[in-house]
């Protein structure tokens, strides 16, 4: 079977790139169907927890109905502050409807105290890993399940090398 363009095609090539062609067509209803749905339900989910995080109670503080948590990090060594140690906090990030979750970073710096103010991160399962010169390195999975907490981490010394 001859075409206008000069090219023979059998008629299971043609079949094949039909039916390629119809999932591809259903697979783009599909998303583009799914796409005002899901905007309109992320819509709804971005504004209920900025109202429930902004919700104070009589004593000024948060209501227990926040999701996110302030983490306090306090890095010490044979009872001393260690400063200037790296502080890595890494947790999970939802993805959305049709992603996986992330492992999102941050990363501190102590201070002379010893200490780390993270900002406001999502409740869960948290991992904290700590690197300063002179001290082995830490690193540790928490379940933060409160608004504010804070973390007492105590180095120890390095394994000595014979």
């Amino acid at each position: 079977m001859r075409y206008k363009g000069g090219c023979m095609r059998s008629e299971r090539q043609r079949r094949r790139f039909f039916s390629h062609w119809a999932v591809l067509c259903g697979l783009a209803i599909i998303l583009l169907g799914a796409a005002p749905a899901f905007a309109q339900g992320e819509g709804a989910e971005k504004t209920a927890p900025a109202e429930k995080s902004g919700a104070q109670d009589k004593n000024g503080s948060k209501s227990s109905g926040s999701t996110t948590t302030k983490l306090r990090i306090v890095v010490t060594g044979n009872e001393k502050p260690v400063s200037n140690a790296s502080v890595y906090v890494r947790y999970n990030e939802p993805g959305g409807l049709l992603h996986h979750d992330k492992l999102a970073e941050m990363n501190f710096k102590t201070n002379m105290d010893g200490t780390v103010k993270v900002p406001e991160i999502p409740r869960g399962k948290i991992l904290i890993q700590v690197i300063a010169k002179g001290w082995h390195t830490y690193g540790k999975w928490y379940e933060i399940e409160t608004d504010t907490e804070t973390v007492q981490i105590k180095l120890e010394p390095p394994p000595h090398w014979y």
